[in-house]
């Protein structure tokens, strides 16, 4: 969810034209296509469970600082982020770090940036008594003790969305997730992947199911991330219905964009908040707000606070997953580029998971998050479906033809996945089929279940 405020695009904005065409401005031939990999994870007490404080988890990040070549971000005079060359380190709202790796030709780029920042958050954790989860949800601190990250968007974001659904904030301080970022190469193509990560959506939730807790007890969902998300805010969340119309195109998406509702605009630095009252881009672009005139850094920024489950900034970002082991991480990423890169496997799937029917899909989505792999979708399940996209998503892995220096390609990191596929229990299955409800020995499942390590 960070994002940075880009100066190159404070201009004024006189044509509304150019919204929809700095969507098109993302597009790049095929073979400048590469994949980009954010890796959320669940920051705890190692002894206790608890979420880790703003305090510890700040210490984290000043060590972490000390010791790389980082360009330091700080927010009301907290450090909040750490930029590198190609990839930056960020705290989410709770406390989560996320890892927004280098935009790379491969996934064999992306594991090299992964493991490194592994291998240096877990050592440098390890003394400040810190331990990293790959899970999507808190399992065991209740909100209201979890602390705020001291961002100043933070302090508009959090109290709107307690306004526009009852589990807003549990998603800001609560949950996890994995975001894969993707290319297209022109309109058509961008809508296609659009569409296909929409249809997806409940496939990966049930696929990735690994939130089954809130609270330190099980909450009655495999996918716990994927409720609370549905209760955060319909105006920027879930599908985008219009999307799946005939005639769609960018311009479609730009309408969706310009009807939600706007958090703040930053000029000079500082946040403007525009959520005392219903406010739209579209009406910001017609009236200004209190002398300011819209931008394109405006749009911009307006883009990084829509949630749906795919969303172009202007790449193509899928935001599905919870968050996961860290043997499984990279798999998503391979999941969706070996769909979305192999158009004939990227449409093999669609076909599946879309066939005209929006109820039916939406009615799959909602299921998704509390049955996993056992949802009806029409007449099959979703397990069916998995099996055939696991081995949609290899095949295509394999025709794209990219090689480590051991001569893999990239079917490696669907490896693990597997066991989880052919079994059609999910991560979330596996961990409440152990759960005991003595916190000390639950937290020992955690830790074997999804704990970060060198």
């Amino acid at each position: 969810m960070s994002t940075l405020i880009k100066p190159d695009l404070q201009h004024p904005l006189t044509d509304p034209g150019l919204l929809t065409d700095f969507l098109r401005r993302g597009a790049r031939p095929p073979e400048e296509w590469g994949v980009g990999a954010e890796t959320e994870k669940l920051v705890i007490e190692t002894t206790t469970g608890e979420a880790a404080s703003w305090s510890r988890v700040g210490k984290l990040l000043e060590v972490l600082a000390a010791e790389g070549d980082w360009h330091r971000v700080h927010d009301n005079g907290h450090l909040i982020a750490l930029l590198g060359e190609y990839s930056s380190v960020t705290l989410e709202p709770g406390g989560q770090i996320e890892l927004s790796g280098r935009f790379c030709p491969d996934i064999h780029c992306c594991e090299g940036d992964f493991i490194a920042h592994i291998n240096n958050i877990v050592r440098v954790a390890a003394p400040l008594g810190l331990t990293f989860l790959g899970l999507g949800v808190q399992p065991f601190t209740p909100l209201e003790k979890i602390d705020w990250l001291p961002k100043a968007r933070y302090g508009i974001m959090g109290p709107y969305m307690a306004k526009t659904g009852d589990m807003g904030q549990r998603m800001m301080k609560q949950s996890a997730g994995l975001q894969v970022n993707l290319d297209f190469k022109d309109e058509e193509d961008a809508l296609f992947k659009l569409r296909l990560g929409q249809a997806l959506a409940p496939l990966l939730y049930a696929l990735f199911a690994n939130s089954p807790l809130l609270d330190g007890r099980p909450s009655g969902f495999l996918s716990t991330r994927g409720e609370i998300w549905r209760r955060t805010d319909p105006d920027r969340c879930g599908l985008i219905p219009s999307l799946f119309e005939p005639g769609a195109d960018l311009q479609t998406y730009t309408e969706y964009a310009l009807d939600v509702p706007m958090y703040f605009i930053v000029r000079d630095g500082s946040y403007i908040d525009l959520t005392g009252e219903r406010f739209s881009f579209r009406r910001f672009l017609a009236e200004g707000f209190s002398g300011e005139t819209a931008t394109l850094g405006d749009w911009d920024l307006h883009l990084s606070t829509l949630f749906p489950e795919a969303r172009l900034r202007p790449q193509v970002e899928v935001r599905s997953a919870d968050s996961l082991p860290q043997h499984l991480t990279l798999s998503v990423t391979a999941l969706l580029k070996g769909l979305f890169y192999h158009r004939d496997a990227g449409e093999a799937v669609l076909n599946l998971m879309w066939g005209g029917d929006l109820e039916r899909l939406q009615q799959s989505y909602r299921d998704s998050w509390r049955l996993g792999l056992k949802t009806r979708h029409g007449r099959r399940s979703l397990h069916d479906i998995a099996r055939e996209a696991l081995a949609a998503a290899r095949e295509g892995l394999r025709q794209q033809q990219c090689l480590n220096h051991r001569g893999c390609d990239e079917t490696c990191y669907l490896d693990d996945l597997e066991p989880l596929v052919a079994s059609g229990e999910t991560l979330a299955d596996q961990l409440l089929a152990r759960w005991s409800g003595d916190r000390t020995r639950d937290l020992a499942l955690l830790k074997e279940h999804c704990a970060f390590h060198l």
